[in-house]
């Protein structure tokens, strides 16, 4: 670890959930890669070293340049805001902590004091009984860097898909596959890649309806709203294919003929990389990066799993891999 590593923000997540397990278990390999500050309850970081038999201090600082980065010991931006823990109940005080992590990491994302946002689980139930409207931490972000285009990027071993939607109702998501949606995923996916290392992409974009329509016979949103999207795009100087149907264009990714899947709605998308994602029956990986922001974000591709909170159990790699995306989007925005 050095000094020209860049800062990265790990919010804790919904406290009573695995969140301040996995940054735990996860600490000491992030500093292979990078300066890692959690941003959180100090007392509940430290529950999770004893549930995780771990030799780590927690040290809270209240600024990030009073941090100090090393083996020994965890440093927090102690928000203090959670009470009694009570490990897998959805709580109000819960869901609010987590939001008010969450506000906290744009604010220093946005004065540069951090490169960069690694977010742990939250829990949607109680971010909703604490006031939010947000279906989760994607719009809350763009809400507060003011961003109007932005999309979902998920990461899985070789494969990388975007979303043209994601949580809505199918039949609204069916109705947001207009041109204009689908090429302003296919850009953001394409500059994104670019953070990624990828100055030259091949950006496959899948249709919407079985067989990509077969020709018109299955419906005509391919014709209608994919196809413009997609020479609209090559036009631009991206190398955008499609529309190519559903069933075949993430093996084919995933076997390198793309370089990520524009998919027009959340499972499309969804279900392929959750596949690859589990291995007996427990998330081991995947990314989740909101792609289009000013800042960068990135976060594990799984849930709070209430379930085994406080017994150990729960992976970090997903954690592992979130974090170290953001430092290789960090160290692209800074080269």
């Amino acid at each position: 670890m050095t000094d020209s590593q860049p800062i990265i923000g790990v919010t804790m997540g919904d406290p009573a959930g695995i969140g301040p397990e996995v940054i735990v278990k996860a600490y000491r390999r992030f500093l292979d890669s990078g300066r890692p500050i959690v941003i959180g309850d100090g007392d509940v970081l430290a529950a999770a070293t004893e549930v995780c038999e771990s030799d780590l201090r927690v040290k809270r600082v209240e600024t990030v340049t009073d941090a100090r980065f090393g083996s020994g010991a965890i440093p927090v931006v102690d928000l203090d805001n959670v009470g009694r823990l009570v490990r897998g109940e959805v709580r109000e005080e819960y869901g609010n902590a987590s939001l008010e992590y969450i506000e906290r990491a744009i604010e220093l994302a946005q004065a540069g004091e951090i490169n960069g946002i690694t977010t742990a689980p939250i829990n949607k139930q109680a971010t909703k009984l604490a006031g939010s409207t947000y279906a989760g931490h994607t719009g809350m972000l763009a809400d507060r860097t003011d961003t109007s285009e932005y999309a979902m990027m998920l990461i899985e071993s070789e494969l990388r898909v975007t979303h043209v939607s994601t949580h809505v109702p199918l039949v609204e998501a069916c109705q947001q596959v207009t041109t204009s949606s689908v090429l302003s995923t296919i850009r953001l996916t394409a500059d994104a890649l670019a953070d990624l290392g990828d100055q030259d992409p091949t950006v496959g974009v899948a249709g919407l309806n079985p067989h990509a329509s077969d020709g018109g016979l299955l419906g005509d949103t391919e014709a209608t709203e994919i196809e413009p999207a997609v020479e609209q795009a090559r036009e631009a100087g991206i190398d955008a294919v499609g529309p190519e149907s559903p069933d075949t264009v993430y093996v084919r990714a995933a076997q390198g003929e793309f370089d990520c899947v524009v998919s027009m709605y959340h499972d499309q998308g969804h279900i392929p990389i959750k596949m690859l994602g589990f291995n007996s029956g427990q998330a081991v990986s995947g990314v989740n990066v909101t792609i289009g922001l000013p800042i960068i974000r990135t976060s594990v591709d799984h849930g709070t799993a209430f379930d085994i909170a406080g017994e150990g159990l729960a992976s970090e790699q997903s954690l592992l891999d979130a974090f170290d995306v953001a430092v290789e989007m960090a160290h692209a925005r800074t080269t």
